[in-house]
């Protein structure tokens, strides 16, 4: 647990600080140039943080959970049901040939960590943590990650309840019907794909890896299957994208058909 606790102090200070740096580097930019910003610019890659709201506190982080509820039905997350959907279907037939093979493969002790790391109190304490930093402070920017994270993290974990009592799958190690989705994958993606949208990559890769791990460690334990995974991952994107995409959509993903086939257009859209 002292480690643990190490781990979870490191990743407030990363975030904070993170967040407080790339805004200096903006407003940086800003002043020296007049050239537009990438948010700005016709670019294959989403645009910069949501704008901060006027408000950060509990009434707002409130308000903004019940229209993250509202949103949830959008084409984009119809798209990303339909990817998820498709990849979980692809490698169910090795499901458990994958976990045979990960089980007692490798260094146990590099995976066990996995399991308290992205569980839900690790993340909403570092989420919550960050928001109150913010908070204390007066810094409206970083509250502003805190809240995103913990809506995040909310959505993510009402969607994996609802998603597991109703497919009832057991697990594999035949420990309980929850096995699908991977709450551990689910809450972790949706901590990552929130951060990327506020911190950009440089934030968004180390988030990834660690959800990455965290996805690998539940198959070592054989607490999941590989498609549990790979669906709790789609569920966390969704959440994340949705906490951040109301409001300031960049790049909302419209499918086109063409002679021959079909293609996936970016386009820039703000929403009243």
């Amino acid at each position: 647990m002292p480690r643990l606790n190490t781990v979870f102090m490191i990743l407030v200070v990363y975030i904070v600080c993170l967040r407080s740096d790339v805004h200096a580097q903006d407003r940086a930019v800003a002043l020296a140039s007049s050239v537009p910003p990438l948010s700005e610019q016709i670019v294959g890659q989403p645009a910069g943080p949501p704008p901060t709201p006027r408000h950060t506190g509990i009434k707002a982080m409130l308000k903004g959970l019940a229209t993250d509820v509202e949103h949830l039905p959008s084409r984009e997350n119809l798209l990303w049901v339909g990817v998820g959907s498709g990849l979980s279907l692809a490698v169910h037939p090795a499901d458990d040939n994958v976990n045979q093979h990960l089980i007692g493969g490798g260094p146990a002790d590099v995976f066990r960590p996995g399991r308290l790391m992205g569980a839900l109190p690790t993340l909403f304490g570092t989420a919550a943590t960050v928001y109150a930093v913010g908070r204390i402070k007066d810094e409206p920017r970083v509250s502003h990650v805190g809240m995103d994270l913990i809506r995040a993290l909310a959505i993510a974990e009402g969607l994996t309840q609802a998603l597991k009592y109703t497919v009832r799958r057991e697990r594999p190690d035949q420990s309980g019907r929850n096995s699908f989705p991977s709450g551990h994958a689910a809450d972790t993606f949706a901590f990552a794909t929130a951060l990327e949208r506020h911190l950009g990559w440089r934030g968004a890769v180390p988030a990834y890896i660690f959800s990455s791990y965290v996805a690998a460690s539940r198959l070592h334990e054989n607490r999941h299957f590989l498609s549990d995974v790979v669906f709790g991952a789609t569920v966390g994107i969704i959440s994340g994208r949705t906490v951040t995409r109301q409001g300031h959509g960049p790049y909302p993903v419209d499918i086109a058909l063409l002679p021959g086939g079909a293609a996936v257009m970016f386009s820039k859209r703000h929403y009243d």
